[in-house]
């Protein structure tokens, strides 16, 4: 991680978003361009000014007055052409920066492995992706190009103001230092505050984030008020951290002014009695230089604001690399593309934990013959979802080994691999879209007419025909429109409409009634014909068809063989949980 606190310019940070500037080149040199132009005619305008006072409006030369008049106007009208160029093309670039970073961003993110997410905040995340990313554009819209256009004009000040007048140049330039140690504290103490602001918004988002998630447990366990406080103190935080900054602002600015002021006075006062005295100072390089010490000092000014801008896309952008730069994703090395598979699943010796030290799967063997139907059943924790994560790739092991068709998955190439995987979880989730659009995940090989022949098979067209709009119905945000076993039976269709070598079912029958899981069971009979079927069991009553019942306890095989064969086993753990569930259904008749 880098750290910019304290420095004005990131330098080794801006190479890398340089790195995005590089396809709109063009735009780039249009901007610096402009930037020269622009300092060069807002230099020239107060010169002529002087010239018009000096050379024509005392010796009362008219047509000469004229002539200068229609060249300043001339400049002022280059000014504002330069001025349009600028603001719009660093905007330009600044927003299509930012888009190349956020698609960069979003793809990384989307393709990092489950435990990043297990260990990271998803309202952060939203942070990073959508605020921070807009704060970069900053940068070129308000902060660096206005920076160097700012310290362009200033550099030609001085430069114009030594070759008219040195002694009235040291006036303005005794006060110079006040102002630029002032910007230099302000800028120091602005960019710790920033961080602070960016630290605050980031907790505020992933606070209400989780809390209107979670909407349903807070209003079920009374927690509306608690969480109110909560809220309330983490509001505060944030006011505190943006009342820095205002802080900050109402000191520096007062000073500044005040400098500006002084030296204005400075310049009325020595360069008046320098005219009475019959000196060389004329009353045009007093007007010269009451317009130039302001060019000078007003951009000093807001290089001090820009540079806020500039330090707040720093911020952003050092912690959006940071992302970007983290080593999580899934390793897709391998090569051999999964154009078909049988469905031989062989696990050997796998050990896994999610938290080191805490082992889910400790040397964990399986063989599952292509076509077979396995039901793996246990207590919670002894390992049976992560067997399924460890299978989709979603997390990687780092001892043992899977094969599939007798290859290493990690020989696959990994979305190769998915595409013969399909995946009904427990806990369903769909997206704020059509259910048509829910079911195919937008794959074009998937059309209408597989989606309807699939959803009657499984016996759920009518029930999506009931529903307003049908398979354009809009379930909203994960699918709350549905009921739990509704949109499970969505999921189900979901995986039977890409016709997998592998299901997987995990906790597929959880969540619903009787009536929904007794289709459910008929279409698990239907579709697992010939497919490698895994199903992750919590009612056993669900899996007395299956093939064989791997029973998991610690992360370990104890028990194996169909339904009638395990049960037969005296004080077996299947039989175990088999009469403690009997036992809950017949107590709660």
């Amino acid at each position: 991680m880098s750290d910019i606190t304290g420095k004005i310019f990131d330098v080794k940070l801006f190479k890398k978003l340089s790195f995005f500037i590089t396809p709109y080149k063009v735009t780039y040199y249009i901007v610096m361009f402009s930037a020269i132009s622009l300092s060069l005619s807002s230099t020239l305008t107060p010169y002529f000014l002087k010239v018009i006072v000096d050379d024509y409006i005392r010796p009362k030369d008219y047509s000469g007055m004229v002539f200068f008049v229609i060249l300043m106007l001339v400049t002022l009208f280059l000014e504002v052409v330069f001025q349009f160029l600028f603001v719009f093309y660093a905007n330009w670039l600044g927003q299509s920066v930012i888009k190349d970073l956020r698609i960069k961003l979003f793809n990384r993110i989307i393709n990092f492995k489950m435990a990043y997410f297990d260990n990271t905040a998803i309202g952060r995340l939203v942070t990073r992706s959508v605020s921070d990313i807009e704060t970069i554009a900053s940068i070129f819209s308000q902060g660096l190009f206005m920076i160097i256009a700012d310290l362009l004009k200033m550099s030609l000040v001085v430069i114009v103001m030594l070759y008219v007048d040195w002694e009235l140049s040291l006036i303005v330039f005794s006060i110079l230092p006040i102002i630029v140690y002032a910007t230099r504290l302000f800028q120091k103490s602005m960019k710790k505050a920033f961080e602070e602001v960016r630290s605050q918004v980031a907790s505020l988002n992933s606070f209400v984030q989780e809390r209107i998630s979670g909407i349903k447990i807070v209003q079920l366990f009374n927690r509306e008020k608690i969480e109110y406080k909560n809220f309330l103190s983490i509001n505060e935080k944030h006011k505190k951290a943006w009342l820095k900054t205002v802080w900050f602002n109402s000191i520096f600015f007062p000073v500044a002014e005040i400098a500006s002021s002084v030296t204005i006075g400075l310049i009325v006062w020595y360069g008046g009695f320098n005219i009475l005295s019959n000196g060389k100072i004329s009353l045009g390089v007093i007007f010269l230089f009451i317009q130039m010490s302001q060019m000078l000092f007003r951009p000093l000014r807001q290089i001090a604001d820009k540079f806020n801008s500039l330090q707040m896309g720093m911020v952003a952008a050092e912690r959006i690399f940071r992302i970007i730069e983290t080593n999580s994703a899934i390793k897709n090395n391998g090569n051999i593309i999964a154009k078909s598979v049988r469905g031989k699943i062989n696990f050997k010796k796998l050990k896994f934990s999610y938290v080191s030290g805490q082992t889910v799967l400790n040397n964990f063997s399986l063989n599952i013959r292509p076509g077979e139907k396995i039901a793996i059943v246990g207590a919670t924790g002894s390992g049976k979802s992560t067997i399924i994560n460890l299978l989709c790739r979603l997390y990687d092991f780092k001892s043992g080994d899977i094969l599939i068709d007798d290859i290493s998955i990690k020989e696959y190439e990994i979305f190769s691999l998915r595409k013969h995987v399909s995946l009904v979880p427990q806990d369903v989730f769909l997206f704020a879209d059509s259910l048509y659009n829910n079911i195919t995940l937008h794959n074009e090989k998937i059309t209408i007419e597989k989606v309807l022949k699939a959803s009657r098979e499984l016996g759920i067209h009518e029930f999506i025909k009931s529903l307003p709009g049908g398979y354009d119905y809009n379930v909203r945000e994960r699918g709350i429109m549905l009921s739990s076993g509704q949109r499970q039976l969505i999921a189900f269709l979901r995986a039977y409409v890409t016709d997998p070598s592998i299901l997987v079912l995990d906790e597929a029958t959880s969540s619903v009634d009787t009536y929904t899981e007794e289709s459910i069971q008929r279409a698990i009979e239907k579709i697992t014909i010939g497919k490698t079927s895994i199903i992750i069991a919590h009612r056993l009553t669900t899996i007395r068809s299956a093939d064989r019942i791997i029973v998991l306890e610690d992360g370990k095989i104890v028990e194996q063989g169909t339904h009638n064969e395990l049960i037969k086993v005296p004080g077996g753990h299947y039989l175990n949980l088999y009469e403690v569930q009997l036992a809950n259904e017949f107590s709660s008749l």
